[in-house]
């Protein structure tokens, strides 16, 4: 009201409050963007926000963002994590990897404070950042011939996840794109950030993104017969161009294969194995309680003691061989916090996402980063990565500030 008041009687006050305060929008969605990249300022990049969201009126425009869905997928999500608490003995000494969810809360704060003056900034920062890992990313897989970026302490997983996204989003560029010339060029980037991808050893992620990525060829040409076929018989001949030159790719595949020679033979101390035998104590769990799992916090318990006497303790060893801190697959993992109920604000979460995405436009990729996030999450926890979750929220408010129509600016009279 104050501030009101002020800009009634001294108009020139008035724009000067609320030049400093978009400056200083700005500034944090930037800041945000750069931090996404470097693990150590993330947590100051969080609270940063939450400060320039509440001076930007963020409150006052609280009703009318939960209009968004995916803004009410996450706090509905969210909510039923805390409501987990109550039938959980929950306690603060295991790894309490479930608390990274409640990352998800930074996208309200985010598309909040982004409008069309402040896009330029945010894309800036996050192309600066993300073509950093890229570069420092792919020096080491070529050079170096490592996986990951520990220059940035990210692992491999992370990186190709990255990958993964900037792959999705290039692909479906290329397939909307009506100038030939820049439609090859971004399905050139797709096919370069492809052959990286490759050379990490996430083989969940990397058959995550290949899935998705027929899927969009497929909803993108299926209606042009030769033209779909043809890209189809392309895209198939690039990928095992690219599979039969990565001698990371090929080990990776005879390791599956001892893997599998293992478990058949009763021995789960293996990648495979490991996942197998979690996968298996998890579903167990959630049969156990269907309704409302053992409560937030509780799935890590739950492991290291029904081992030692399900299935007369075949998995007991398994702690010496990884501690468990998740079980491996999102669906799993939830069902085991908060059973079905969980599992239903999952399914709300990607439905409110796509159905986000699908206001403004963008139903392919809204099919498209949905199916990816779904696929991956089969593998591995991927909603509990420390930055991925938080980079596809960042793409998403990106591309849906792209979308919106600019708003008529208002006048002094």
């Amino acid at each position: 009201m104050r501030e009101n008041r002020i800009s009634l009687f001294c108009p020139g006050e008035g724009i000067r409050v609320s030049g400093w305060r978009d400056m200083f929008a700005k500034c944090a969605l930037a800041f945000f963007c750069i931090a996404l990249w470097q693990k150590g300022s993330l947590s100051y990049a969080f609270f940063l926000l939450a400060f320039a969201w509440i001076i930007d009126g963020g409150f006052q425009k609280f009703s009318r963002l939960i209009e968004e869905p995916l803004a009410l997928g996450i706090l509905v999500f969210c909510g039923v994590l805390v409501l987990g608490l109550l039938w959980g003995d929950y306690s603060d000494t295991g790894q309490n990897k479930w608390k990274k969810y409640f990352i998800l809360l930074t996208f309200i704060p985010f598309l909040s404070l982004l409008n069309k003056e402040r896009l330029p900034w945010v894309i800036a920062a996050f192309l600066i950042g993300y073509l950093c890992v890229l570069l420092t990313g792919g020096y080491q897989c070529i050079v170096s011939g490592e996986s990951g970026v520990p220059f940035f302490e990210i692992s491999y997983l992370a990186f190709s996840a990255m990958l993964g996204i900037g792959i999705i989003l290039m692909a479906f560029l290329g397939s909307i794109c009506q100038v030939r010339k820049i439609t090859l060029l971004y399905w050139f980037i797709a096919f370069v950030l492809l052959f990286l991808q490759f050379h990490q050893s996430a083989r969940g992620l990397l058959l995550a993104t290949v899935l998705a990525l027929l899927l969009l060829i497929f909803l993108r040409y299926r209606s042009q017969g030769k033209i779909f076929l043809g890209i189809l018989a392309l895209f198939m001949t690039v990928i095992l161009l690219i599979a039969m030159s990565s001698n990371v790719f090929q080990e990776r595949l005879k390791l599956i294969e001892r893997d599998l020679s293992s478990v058949l033979q009763g021995n789960y101390m293996t990648s495979l194995g490991y996942r197998l035998a979690i996968w298996d104590v998890g579903v167990h769990g959630i049969a156990e309680r269907p309704l409302l799992g053992y409560g937030t916090g509780m799935p890590e318990i739950y492991f290291e003691e029904t081992i030692q006497t399900y299935k007369n303790g075949i998995y007991k060893n398994l702690p010496e061989f990884q501690k468990t801190s998740h079980y491996h697959n999102d669906w799993i993992e939830i069902g085991m916090h908060l059973g079905g109920l969980g599992i239903f604000a999952l399914i709300f979460l990607l439905w409110s996402w796509f159905q986000t995405l699908k206001i403004y436009q963008l139903s392919l990729l809204g099919v498209i980063l949905i199916c990816y996030v779904f696929l991956a999450g089969l593998t591995d926890t991927f909603l509990l990565y420390n930055r991925i979750p938080i980079i596809l929220l960042v793409v998403t408010a990106i591309v849906i500030c792209w979308q919106k129509p600019i708003e008529p600016k208002r006048t002094i009279s």
